[in-house]
């Protein structure tokens, strides 16, 4: 069964950084991409960064670039999210989830989710 597991989340200042971490089991891991999420309250779910299964290839939402920065360890199935420079605007619950394609220009991804972590951005 597909779990995952995000952790690193907390209270931080703007200016600040955090690092998530997501331990993900019930797969192959290096055999997939992976993708953090983000959901502010009341708004839609949304794709913050992808890293491919090698982890040679990155990608992030424009709203983050220069300031995250996404990585693997194949060896311990997991991935993370560095975040540096942290405004107000990132407070979210973090997510991440594997990417198993993209249908119409959206990622598809594993039925199950984790928690998530909650980031709050504050002064």
């Amino acid at each position: 069964q597909v779990h995952f597991v995000e952790s690193g989340g907390g209270l931080v200042q703007p200016g600040g950084s955090l690092r998530l971490s997501c331990a993900a089991s019930g797969f192959t891991f290096s055999l997939y991409s992976m993708n953090w999420y983000r959901q502010a309250p009341g708004k839609e779910r949304e794709l913050v960064a992808f890293i491919n299964g090698g982890g040679g290839t990155t990608n992030y939402a424009d709203s983050v670039k220069g300031r995250f920065t996404i990585s693997r360890d194949n060896a311990k199935d997991t991935v993370y999210l560095q975040m540096n420079s942290l405004k107000p605007e990132d407070t979210a619950v973090y997510y991440c989830n594997a990417d198993l394609g993209l249908v119409a220009g959206t990622p598809i991804t594993f039925a199950s989710w984790g928690q998530g972590t909650q980031v709050t951005v504050s002064s």
